[in-house]
């Protein structure tokens, strides 16, 4: 009433200014809460084995860029790593990454997932298996993870015996293979199943493996005099981390014994190696982004099928085969996605 009557009896310039008040007020109050606080922005967690940031990394870091994520801007990312590369402190980088409460955990590296698995078992996950994610314990289903942990597989345990047969057609008469491998103990589960896959395809090709042990870097050349001293005649990685930093060395270690080679990653040949077959990490490690992106949405990681990748691919680089003196069949380079010359 007063105010009516404040209206009613002011002059005109009074009674404008008076309106213009109350419909100021009336504006703040109708704006909803949310929009008179600043934004969250939200926060995730890059756990990885190393502390620089690879090809690989950058893939998923342009995935997310390629989603509308800017560093810095409207998302903020917490790196953890360890220099040296030891797989035994990422438990307690994911236990720093917990107590941090990030909003979501990324860990494509698979020692790195486990190390995120037994930090939190609420913090939304999003890992790269290299094995059966539902057999290594990951998640329940993959159509249905059904708890925090969701993202990608490259199923590359089911790609070993599909590399030997490639090894075969390559070298007609080939009897003998090496294996370079690394017994750590962290990898003993993983390494066991890749070894059965090779050995139940090595069978039905009448190859013979040679299993040979790397532990460090300096092991490398012992491990190809080892192959010489054991007439193997081409040569096939398990992959892990440690085998996988050292791709150039082994790459360089081929060409000098000139032992053909087969690989997982195309990443072998783009450090020299002669052949790749196996699915394009880069593309998975882009491909992370978009589970972090809809986890980041509200979508809950136990309602997010893990994916399989779809496409595979067979990369020969015919420089590398020339330097050990290989003519690769014509049957073989018919199927090769790419062929560097």
């Amino acid at each position: 009433m007063r105010l009516r009557a404040l209206l009613q009896y002011s002059n005109t310039p009074t009674r404008i200014i008076l309106y213009l008040a109350l419909c100021a007020m009336l504006f703040a109050l109708c704006v909803p809460v949310e929009a008179q606080q600043p934004k969250k922005v939200p926060r995730i967690g890059y756990l990885h084995i190393g502390s620089q940031v690879g090809p690989q990394d950058e893939a998923f870091l342009q995935g997310l860029r390629d989603l509308g994520y800017i560093e810095g801007k409207n998302i903020i990312i917490e790196y953890r790593g360890d220099p040296q590369r030891r797989e035994d402190r990422l438990p307690e980088l994911a236990a720093d990454l917990v107590r941090l409460k990030v909003d979501v955990i990324v860990a494509l590296d698979p020692p790195a997932a486990r190390a995120a698995q037994g930090a939190t078992k609420t913090i939304p996950i999003v890992i790269r298996s290299t094995t059966d994610p539902v057999q290594a314990g990951f998640v329940a289903s993959l159509a249905r993870p059904g708890g925090n942990i969701t993202g990608v597989t490259s199923i590359s345990t089911e790609l070993y015996g599909k590399r030997l047969e490639l090894l075969k057609e390559a070298i007609p008469r080939l009897s003998r293979v090496g294996v370079l491998w690394n017994p750590n103990r962290s990898n003993n589960a993983y390494n066991a199943i890749n070894l059965k896959e090779m050995e139940i395809a090595a069978r039905s090709l009448t190859l013979q493996l040679k299993p040979l042990e790397v532990r460090g870097p300096n092991d490398f050349e012992n491990a190809f005099r080892a192959a010489g001293k054991a007439r193997a005649q081409a040569l096939i990685t398990i992959r892990t981390p440690l085998i996988n930093d050292q791709r150039k060395q082994i790459a360089d270690l081929a060409i000098k014994s000139r032992l053909p080679a087969i690989y997982d990653d195309r990443a072998y040949i783009d450090a020299g190696g002669l052949m790749s077959y196996g699915t394009n990490l880069r593309d998975l490690y882009r491909h992370g982004a978009v589970f972090v992106d809809k986890i980041l949405k509200g979508a809950k990681p136990a309602d997010l099928p893990v994916e399989q990748p779809t496409k595979f691919e067979l990369v020969i680089n015919l420089k590398a085969a020339k330097q050990i003196g290989l003519t690769i069949p014509p049957n073989v380079l018919a199927r090769a996605d790419r062929v560097i010359k």
